[in-house]
């Protein structure tokens, strides 16, 4: 298990700027959390070379602190879990099968992971998940309840009970998107409530990171999340999703583009020689 011993929790907030009190309560739970999904970028920089990315703290510390770099699920929520046991929350690390592109849960393996957060005197738990590299991503974490709607940072949330085969309850997180005709819920995927530990992720990122068949080895997938606006490079493709509604996408031309962008837009400084662009 990663000790949170190990993170400077000091140069952790730094980094991401969250500036207010250490209590393990919801409210600093809440500030950290969107603290981290707009101070750390998303990205598969290390998949796409077919390189599973250390999951030690010293090394998350490394690349997502000092990089100047991001990372993808593994990354981001383990480095969480361990500021929030630092701040003195308890944290159960969780596995997803994720839904956005499909409507069979049977479909895809357990591959992402989430954070089920206790705070000390609340009855409830939370769902946390900075990891999440889609646009209905969780900005603030949300209580682990059905059949209530909740607002974090813009983005509407809820949880419900999906049916299953299995013992445990299946609970599924799903994003409110937007449209024309008035926008709708949209699954962003499913999880339990068994608890896993970090050697379970060792090998589930080892498998996402080298297998030919993930959709993180195939392509460059960036994102940012500002207050204003949602920034994805997906392949050559550039979109920004601005808080209004409006979406802008372009297409980049060469290398020296995507490098150019990786760096004025996410902050991020790509290994020498690496092709970003297939």
């Amino acid at each position: 298990m990663a000790d949170s011993d190990a993170l400077d929790l000091d140069e952790y907030l730094a980094h991401i700027g969250a500036e207010g009190a250490r209590r393990p309560d919801a409210e600093t739970l809440r500030a950290v959390h969107l603290a981290h999904m707009r101070g750390i970028p998303f990205e598969n920089l290390d998949a796409l070379r077919r390189t599973a990315p250390s999951l030690e703290l010293p090394d998350l510390a490394a690349k997502l602190l000092r990089g100047p770099r991001g990372g993808y699920c593994y990354e981001q929520n383990t480095l969480l879990a361990a500021a929030l046991r630092a701040l003195g929350f308890g944290v159960t690390l969780l596995t997803a099968r994720v839904m956005v592109g499909t409507d069979r849960i049977e479909s895809r393996p357990r591959t992402h992971m989430a954070l089920l957060v206790e705070v000390p005197g609340e009855p409830r738990p939370y769902l946390a998940d900075v990891g999440f590299g889609a646009i209905g991503a969780l900005l603030e974490p949300v209580p682990l309840v059905t059949g209530e709607e909740f607002e974090g940072a813009g983005r509407r949330h809820r949880l419900v009970q999906a049916p299953h085969r299995g013992p445990l309850e299946l609970w599924e997180l799903e994003a409110y998107t937007g449209g024309k005709d008035g926008g709708s819920w949209q699954a962003q995927y499913v999880f339990t409530l068994d608890p896993f530990e970090h050697v379970d992720f060792d090998v589930i990122n080892w498998h996402i990171a080298t297998n030919p068949r993930s959709p993180f080895t195939q392509r460059l997938y960036v994102q940012r999340v500002t207050p204003e606006r949602h920034v994805l490079l997906h392949g050559r493709v550039l979109t920004e999703t601005w808080a209004d509604g409006r979406v802008h996408k372009r297409e980049l031309a060469d290398e020296g583009e995507a490098r150019l962008v990786l760096e004025e837009e996410f902050g991020i400084e790509a290994p020498d020689g690496m092709r970003l662009l297939s």
